[in-house]
Parts: C-alpha cells; structure tokens; sequence
C-alpha cells in the first residue's frame, strides 16, 4: 500500500475486537458458533416454508425471504471477521472493501423494506381480514420482493458510487471489523463534507421512510388488536409481537449506527455486531418460539428424515 500523496490505498486494515490471543481464540469459537445457528436457524425456516404445504401463504412467503436475507446480512461480513481471530493483521483489499459497503446497504436496505412489506401484510390480515384472500396473494407478495431488491439496489449502488470514486491514499485503518461506510469515508484524503451530507441523507430517507409506515401500520394494528377481543385476536397479538420485536431489534442499532451524532468506537463495534450477527440469530428464535404452525412444520419435516 503507497503512503504518499500521489499513491493510492490497495487494501484497508481491519480493527475489529482486539485482545490477547486467548480471547481471539475465545471470539473466533464464539462467533463460529453464532454464525453456524445464523445459517442453520435461517435457512431452516426457508427449507420449513418451501417443504410444508400448509406454510404457503403470503405471511410465509415474506417470513422466508426475511430469512434469507438475515442469511445474507450476516454472511457479507462475518466469515472474514472469523478468519481474522487467527491472523494477527486484518486487511481487505480496496475491490473487497467496497464489495462489503454495497452488501451492507444492498441487505439492510433489503430487510427495511421487506419489513414495510410484512407490516402491510398483518395490516391486512387483521384490519381487513373478509378482504384478505382478495388483497394478498404470493404474486402480489413477490412484487414486494422484487421492489424491496429494486429499492435496496439503487439506494446500495449511489451509496458506492459515492464512495468508489473518493481519493484514497492513506491512512487506511478503519476501526471496525468490516468496512463500514461512515469509517472509510473519513479516510479519503480530501473534503467528503458535502459528500458525507449526501450519503447520510440517502440512508436517512430510506430508514425514515420506512420507520414511518412502519410505525403508522403497526399503530393501526395495535389499535385494532386492542378493540378487539377474540381466538383470533389472540393469535394476531403474539404473531404482531414477534413483528414489533423484529422491526425494534433491527431498527434500534441502526439508527444509533448511522443516525445518532455521538460517537465511540466500542460502542459502535458492538452495535454493528448485534446489527449484523446478534439480530440475524434472533429473528428465527423470536419467529419460531411462538409459532405453532412452523413449530408443527418443524416436527412434521423431522419426522419425514426420521422415517426416510
């Protein structure tokens, strides 16, 4: 890597969790384990909804692809950070840095509008339940998907557009475990205010767009579920909870991440964790726990490997 003015960055260095060997060694068991249930729980879920009949519904539909991109979430940053528990220097070459940046936008912008999508869905279904076979349908479910790819796409690729064409020619120590959009651009070496104002404003707008209709559809539903009284309500409150807890998990550390104006590095290497590994864990916990339908898919799927 060149230092000097007229040289260009190749590569970033990675400071993610430090310590002494023991505890990388300790993070580097802790976190495989994490990333192993991430895979396993999530790609359980899309295997639970594809196999079992009965879990062909929009809901499900949606449920799956909220999976699959918890999947993805935590698969663009967190092997590299694992591998890098048993090297004593971190780096990733400037190709591989900006690869991460737009996978980061390209899969939480992904689950942000997914999320819009599974609100609507349970507005639907409890505002509007004697017109919800005529509303929903997996084809209206999969335009919903493909907008919220669409969505995520253009709002990943300006934010590297941005950032790609910057000047970089040192330093290139960027204090996290992946290269995360607000660091590198620090890093440039000239004036990225204006740019910085830009780029925030991109992510702004997508995350307050979506926190508001997400807000106002489940204040609706809460609204509804709570004039209510019923079997059925009932259902509707414990499926709506594990809704409200997801959105919570996801939207809390980034909005402290990317919109909060204080800052320290411990703080926000934790928040990154628990964006891009911790909430990604959970969401299959929280979706399944309380679920019998995919509980009894569940069952229903271990006794067909078990009879086979």
């Amino acid at each position: 890597m060149g230092q000097g003015n007229n040289s260009r960055v190749t590569e970033f260095a990675l400071h993610g969790l430090s310590g002494p060997r023991e505890l990388q060694l300790f993070y580097f068991v802790f976190f495989t384990f994490f990333y192993s249930s991430i895979l396993l729980g999530n790609l359980l879920i899309v295997l639970i909804v594809l196999c079992e009949p009965a879990l062909h519904t929009p809901m499900y539909f949606l449920l799956s692809n909220l999976s699959l991109i918890d999947a993805c979430l935590s698969t663009f940053a967190t092997p590299k950070m694992i591998f890098d528990f048993l090297v004593e220097h971190s780096t990733i070459s400037f190709e591989g840095c900006m690869a991460q940046i737009f996978f980061v936008h390209i899969f939480g912008g992904g689950e942000m509008t997914l999320l819009v999508a599974m609100a609507y869905d349970r507005y639907v279904a409890i505002c509007r339940p004697l017109h919800y076979t005529a509303i929903m349908s997996i084809r209206k479910c999969t335009v919903f998907v493909v907008g919220s790819w669409l969505i995520a796409f253009l709002h990943s690729a300006s934010q590297l557009v941005f950032i790609a064409n910057l000047p970089f020619c040192g330093p290139n120590n960027v204090d996290s475990f992946f290269c995360d959009p607000p660091l590198v651009i620090k890093l440039a070496c000239t004036d990225t205010y204006i740019l910085e104002i830009l780029i925030r404003l991109n992510t702004d707008i997508l995350g307050t767009c979506c926190f508001v209709l997400l807000f106002i559809s489940y204040t609706i539903i809460l609204v509804t579920v709570r004039r209510q009284s019923s079997e059925g309500m009932a259902k509707a409150r414990a499926t709506l909870t594990a809704h409200i807890t997801v959105v919570i998990l996801f939207f809390g550390p980034s909005v402290f991440i990317y919109a909060w104006p204080f800052h320290n590095s411990i703080g926000d290497k934790i928040l990154s964790i628990f964006y891009t590994i911790f909430t990604p864990f959970l969401n299959p916990i929280i979706y399944t726990l309380r679920n019998k339908e995919v509980v009894s898919a569940m069952k229903k799927l271990r006794r067909q490997k078990v009879s086979s």
